[in-house]
């Protein structure tokens, strides 16, 4: 699709562009390697979850601004933090900071329920609109604060955070399953890591899995 041209993008335009930035996802530049993921990838329309001026932009493996100082996460890093979960059709997912929604819409074609919470509740409310729109039914969306997660709904199979804390919420560990995953970013902005905890009982097994830039997570215990 050309960039230049976004007025006269058409579905099978998107649809080509999307099916090329599979191909990337998928070739040894990003090595992304989980089909399940990949058939997600090529499913969602992206350009649906990007403010309209930016459609033309929405195949390209790069973050862009969805407005109040948050962006949409880059392909490769929703493809990759996707794929560290190891989801299951019969999961059941946390997800904190939904954002655009992009993320959620591609989980909930992983597995069997997505739980998504965004503090700033015009997104909140935008996303949850455009999933329904788009027909992402086992998606769940909450206006709050990610850092307390939504016990209501605990335990969680895996937990993905989508914004950044100076450590992991405790309350976040409390809701995963034992045996559950979750990732998350974790640092200051420039000096982010992206981990992947896994819960063994009332160990914590923890590794630094990709060096990462994500909007720091606002809320948390001070606010409680």
């Amino acid at each position: 699709m050309d960039a230049g041209n976004s007025q006269q993008a058409t579905p099978l335009d998107f649809a080509v562009a999307r099916q090329r930035l599979v191909e990337r996802l998928s070739g040894p530049d990003r090595n992304i390697k989980n089909r399940r993921v990949l058939d997600a990838m090529a499913t969602v329309p992206r350009h649906e979850f990007v403010p309209e001026p930016l459609r033309k932009f929405a195949y390209l493996d790069e973050p862009l601004p969805i407005g109040y100082y948050q962006s949409i996460s880059q392909p490769y890093i929703v493809a990759f933090m996707t794929e560290q979960l190891d989801p299951k059709p019969s999961d059941r997912v946390l997800e904190i900071g939904t954002g655009s929604g992009y993320q959620a819409a591609v989980l909930s074609q992983l597995v069997a329920e997505v739980y998504t919470i965004e503090i700033i509740e015009p997104l909140a409310k935008r996303a949850e609109a455009d999933l329904r729109r788009l027909g992402y039914l086992n998606v769940k969306v909450l206006t709050g604060d990610g850092y307390k997660g939504w016990p209501e709904h605990a335990p969680f199979d895996s937990i993905i955070v989508t914004c950044a804390p100076d450590h992991v919420p405790q309350p976040l560990i409390e809701q995963l399953k034992d045996d559950g995953r979750m990732i998350i970013p974790v640092g200051t902005l420039g000096d982010q890591q992206l981990y992947l905890l896994r819960k063994h009982g009332t160990k914590i097994e923890q590794q630094a899995v990709l060096p990462v830039a994500f909007v720091p997570m606002t809320g948390g215990p001070q606010d409680r």
